[in-house]
C-alpha cells in the first residue's frame, strides 16, 4: 500500500464527529482511516458494504465519482 501525504492522516470534518453535535471535536479524536478507492472495489465497478444491518452499494462511475446507495 503506498503512503499518503501526512495531510491526510487525520481526517476533521463535522459529520465525522461521533458525539452527533455537529462540531469536531479536538478532545479525544482519533484519526479516521483511510482507504483508497480502488483498495475497496478491488478492480471492480461494486462493492457491497454491511452497516448497522443494512446493505450499502458503492459504486464508481464512469467519470470517476462514487455513489453510495441503500
Amino acid at each position: 500500500m503506498q503512503a499518503l501525504p501526512n495531510s491526510f492522516s487525520s481526517l476533521s470534518h463535522p459529520s465525522l464527529d461521533q458525539a452527533g453535535g455537529g462540531r469536531a471535536s479536538s478532545e479525544n479524536t482519533r484519526p479516521a482511516a483511510l482507504l483508497e478507492s480502488a483498495e475497496l472495489l478491488k478492480g471492480g465497478k461494486i462493492v457491497g458494504i454491511l452497516h448497522n444491518g443494512s446493505l450499502y452499494r458503492l459504486q464508481a462511475t464512469k467519470l470517476g465519482k462514487l455513489i453510495l446507495t441503500k
